[in-house]
């Protein structure tokens, strides 16, 4: 496991941002910016809703029938839409439950659409703790590798998913994991606001991408 600071040493310069939800680097391709959040959406506090107001107004968010109560196929449906709308590259940015929403998208066969270059995961739940509502979530539940470059980051004192738990899910998806310190679940809560470190981690995580 590496801390933030480790990974933004090893992954080299940041990647120039624009604030149109596409991102570019010396004439690479441009990458759009799917969100995908976790269990009732992310609220107006979240920092995945302030990074679409402000840092990546053009950045598109899934929009599942069953934000509530979670069916596994109506959220990798969901997903597949707007990958599938997307004229450009595609970066996916999942919270919490989303999490396993992405790495399902990403095991099926429609995940091998190769506009998606890789997945920045942040804070899944441990679907093995007993807070994890199983009897409602059991589809979520089942282990697939990631097969994109992809990044997990997770909280030292996250209620929902121990930092040992974060890197047995980080192995179950065979993708590198990255300390975010603790910052509780990393959603409203954790009063991140524009949360510059994890700016900081896709900007670097999507650099390493397009070179």
């Amino acid at each position: 496991m590496l801390t933030a600071s480790e990974s933004l040493r090893t992954r080299g310069p940041a990647e120039r941002f624009r604030h149109d939800g596409t991102s570019t680097d010396r004439g690479e391709p441009r990458m759009r910016y799917i969100m995908v959040p976790g269990w009732n959406g992310s609220d107006a506090g979240h920092w995945q809703s302030v990074w679409e107001a402000d840092w990546l107004p053009g950045a598109t968010r899934i929009v599942p029938a069953s934000w509530s109560h979670p069916d596994r196929d109506d959220w990798v449906e969901a997903i597949d839409r707007r990958v599938r709308e997307s004229e450009c590259d595609v970066v996916l940015v999942a919270h919490s439950l989303g999490c396993f929403a992405v790495a399902q998208w990403l095991a099926s066969e429609s995940g091998g659409d190769g506009r998606v270059r890789g997945a920045f995961l942040v804070a899944p739940p441990d679907q093995r703790a007993e807070s994890f509502p199983a009897e409602l979530l059991s589809s979520f539940m089942e282990p697939v590798a990631v097969g994109v470059p992809a990044l997990l980051v997770a909280s030292e004192n996250d209620p929902y998913c121990e930092i040992d738990a974060a890197g047995r899910i980080a192995g179950e998806w065979q993708i590198p994991l990255v300390s975010a310190g603790a910052q509780g679940h990393i959603n409203s809560d954790s009063k991140l606001e524009d949360w510059p470190l994890g700016q900081r981690l896709l900007t670097s995580f999507v650099a390493g991408l397009v070179r």
